[in-house]
């Protein structure tokens, strides 16, 4: 029978911590683990992604993520739908998500096992986590911490606008991950390749 990879993701710089812990087929590609994350930490999947490993034999840092032709050579990314998760995972234990280089939101992947996959249950799944993920585009750590501030302070000058921008409530310390929806990563890869490699016809 296969196994099942066992990964909890961490949201660092946020306190308390905003976690997951998530397990995926041990057939995983990387694009697939970074379709599980989002879906299971609840971001949105607006922006650039990259893992950031060790390649065992060379010991340089590898970068994971979505290509492009004009990479310089020093920062070429790997396809994460090319590489399976498993030919790197014995050696990075740990390894660095970076999601929106933007707001630089950085996570902690700890790989906690492979376990026997349990007959009739659907993979990804989301077996825990606390608190809820920040909003897209908050701006940053600072941007999330003077968005808290503004909500719990109904005189904040911005309590009302950020109420607006995000749908009229926000609880930081809601989530239940049993409401968690996995995407079929082959549809989202289709989608972004799509979106970003095909020709405009316009030009």
């Amino acid at each position: 029978m296969r196994k099942v990879f066992q990964f909890k993701i961490s949201l660092l710089q946020i306190e308390p911590v905003i976690w997951r812990r998530i397990q995926i087929s041990d057939l995983c590609t990387f694009w697939s683990l970074h379709i599980a994350i989002q879906d299971a930490m609840g971001w949105e999947d607006y922006h650039l992604h990259e893992f950031l490993l060790k390649d065992p034999e060379t010991h340089k840092q590898l970068r994971i993520g979505i290509p492009f032709d004009d990479d310089p050579e020093e920062y070429a990314t790997l396809a994460g739908w090319e590489v399976m998760v498993r030919t790197y995972i014995d050696n990075n234990p740990i390894i660095s998500y970076l999601y929106d280089f933007g707001d630089s939101w950085m996570h902690k992947i700890e790989f906690e096992g492979a376990y026997e996959k349990i007959s009739g249950s659907k993979y990804p799944r989301c077996l825990d986590g606390k608190r809820k993920c920040p909003p897209e585009d908050v701006g940053s750590i600072t941007g999330y911490n003077n968005f808290i501030k503004s909500l719990k302070n109904k005189k904040h000058p911005e309590h009302k606008s950020n109420l607006r921008w995000v749908g009229g409530t926000f609880d930081p310390e809601q989530f239940d991950h049993t409401e968690v929806k996995f995407s079929r990563a082959n549809v989202r890869l289709n989608q972004m390749i799509e979106a970003t490699y095909e020709p405009d016809p316009t030009i």
